[in-house]
């Protein structure tokens, strides 16, 4: 099975990890959207250069609170922000603190 099917279709979260590590974008993009993903895997993957890949992590149901935390710490994307926002994981904390940035950048 080809690299692109398998990041799409596996339900092994350890052959998804060994995927995100692979230096082709479009297995990323596959391996962010799989809903096998880790948790462990999602953090490493919310540090990609890519901004879709994380904003995929930042909308993904098994993205950690703490992935969520230090990703709103660093990101400066205004859509995966606002993805982070939305996450059910995100705690209130870091919802409120986006919600701070938001008020000053209109000042």
């Amino acid at each position: 099975m080809n690299e692109y099917k398998l990041a799409r279709t596996t339900t092994d979260p350890k052959v998804l990890d060994e995927l995100s590590r692979n230096e082709n974008y479009l297995i990323h993009w596959r391996v962010v959207n799989n809903p096998n993903t880790s948790p462990k895997t999602l953090n490493y993957m919310s540090k990609d250069e890519d901004s879709y890949v994380r904003y995929s992590v930042a909308r993904h149901p098994n993205t950690s609170p703490e992935t969520l935390k230090q990703m709103s710490i660093v990101e400066d994307d205004g859509t995966v922000k606002y993805y982070i926002k939305r996450n059910p994981n995100c705690s209130e904390e870091t919802w409120r603190y986006l919600s701070a940035l938001e008020i000053l950048e209109t000042l």
